[in-house]
């Protein structure tokens, strides 16, 4: 199962509103195939493995066999055929997955459907990483948000800016190139107005390794004043702008859900100044933290979050730590009582 999770996670950042799901076929001990589903529309994780299996060793060898899956079969007809008619097509004797749909057209039926077949079914192997993997498809599938990550870079003062006649970045190369890798993983970019007024961001994937497969993101910009937008700020003008959306600032839990229903996000990445960040952990909207830290004091007043706060604190779960360069980030997850995910 380990190795179906390797495999899915080669799916992140490709495959919304789909989640990212891997597939090992294994017989007699011996891995015959694997397969990760890459596209919504195109197949999934199950037939890809099978697929592999007959192109390396023949339809024969399918028989008998054990496939290990990272999320339950779907098993229902969709923009593609239901994975648990192609389990039974290609003569699989044993089913065994880890996490459950949290679709609810698809959770627990495949287990009746494979069974009735006389396919062994076993459930919640490595669950837990898992459904780590698809906590954004999980959310939207809970209440139709997308899992939303704030990203920031601070100085040790936590400040968001330098010293006039100073270099603009906070952070060295490393951390920056750390920055599109996460920004590979998320559906979509959400910045403020205001961030694209003062600071003209381009939001985009540069590295072409990162691009492969994938779409550019979707760059949401928040504002209630478009307006007053630069109309040649780069998300207006470079070779993706039909990728740039503009959403009222006003209500980013309704333009979030747009994002979820009208352009199949699961995920975001929140670039932008404190004062939106501030607003979007006040209203509960935001289930991760990135934080990088560069070494050094600039004072000044930008200050890296704004809002209300919150008296008694606000928890980070799964807290880890590595080191770009001279940078550090801490990654976690915000702890808020009514999050359901493992």
């Amino acid at each position: 199962m380990q190795r179906a999770i390797d495999e899915a996670r080669k799916g992140v950042g490709r495959t919304s509103p789909n989640p990212p799901v891997g597939a090992v076929i294994v017989r007699n001990g011996k891995e015959l195939g694997a397969g990760w589903h890459r596209a919504a529309g195109q197949p999934h994780a199950e037939r890809e493995a099978i697929a592999h299996v007959k192109r390396l060793h023949g339809e024969d060898t399918l028989k008998g066999a054990t496939i290990y899956v990272t999320l339950e079969p779907c098993s229902t007809q969709g923009r593609t055929p239901a994975c648990t008619a192609g389990v039974i097509e290609a003569g699989i004797s044993k089913v065994v997955y880890a996490a459950t749909d949290p679709n609810p057209a698809h959770a627990g039926r495949a287990d009746e459907v494979l069974r009735a077949q006389g396919i062994e079914v076993v459930a919640g192997v490595l669950a837990r990483e898992a459904e780590r993997l698809i906590r954004p498809f999980a959310k939207v599938q809970r209440c139709g948000l997308p899992w939303v990550m704030l990203k920031t870079a601070m100085s040790l003062d936590g400040r968001l800016t330098r010293p006039p006649g100073e270099s603009m970045w906070l952070t060295g190369p490393e951390a920056r190139a750390e920055v599109q890798r996460l920004r590979s993983t998320v559906d979509a970019l959400v910045t403020s107005g205001e961030t694209v007024r003062g600071d003209r961001p381009r939001l985009d994937l540069r590295d072409p390794a990162l691009l492969e497969g994938r779409k550019q993101p979707w760059r949401l910009i928040l504002t209630d004043h478009p307006e007053s937008l630069p109309k040649d700020a780069p998300l207006f003008c470079d070779g993706h702008s039909e990728r740039t959306l503009i959403m009222p600032g006003s209500d980013p839990e309704g333009s979030f859900r747009r994002l979820v229903k009208e352009h199949g996000v699961n995920s975001v990445m929140l670039e932008c100044g404190g004062r939106l960040a501030g607003l979007l952990l006040d209203k509960g909207l935001i289930d991760e933290l990135a934080v990088l830290m560069a070494p050094m004091i600039t004072g000044g007043v930008v200050s890296a979050l704004g809002g209300d706060g919150f008296p008694d604190g606000l928890k980070v779960d799964e807290v880890r730590y590595e080191r770009f360069g001279l940078d550090v980030m801490m990654r976690g997850v915000v702890l808020r009582e009514e999050m359901s995910f493992p």
